[in-house]
């Protein structure tokens, strides 16, 4: 019963994962079409003498970034990393009694 319910709780993390990722990769999909359709109107108003679609691409890529980083977390300080160490520094502890 106990693996049953651990199962599922790996499964509802990996689906949410993977909905997270999902998130993202839409975002990005809108990012890219509308900074594009931005970029077109200021080349079609002006000829890109004031860039002004940059403003909004900086911004929103901002917002990208943060997103990306908190779904693709740097694997050398995820959590699997601090369970490693803390995992390390049990070891030591028992190695010294």
């Amino acid at each position: 019963m106990e693996t049953n319910n651990n199962d599922n709780n790996k499964y509802l993390k990996a689906k949410e994962r993977v909905n997270a990722i999902k998130k993202f990769y839409t975002s990005l999909m809108f990012y890219v079409i509308f900074i594009s359709v931005l970029a077109a109107l200021n080349y079609y108003t002006d000829r890109w003498r004031n860039p002004w679609f940059l403003w909004a691409a900086f911004g929103w890529g901002i917002g990208l970034c943060f997103q990306a980083v908190k779904i693709f977390r740097n694997p050398f300080f995820g959590k699997d990393w601090e369970e490693r160490k803390l995992k390390e520094f049990m070891d030591k502890e028992d190695r010294k009694l």
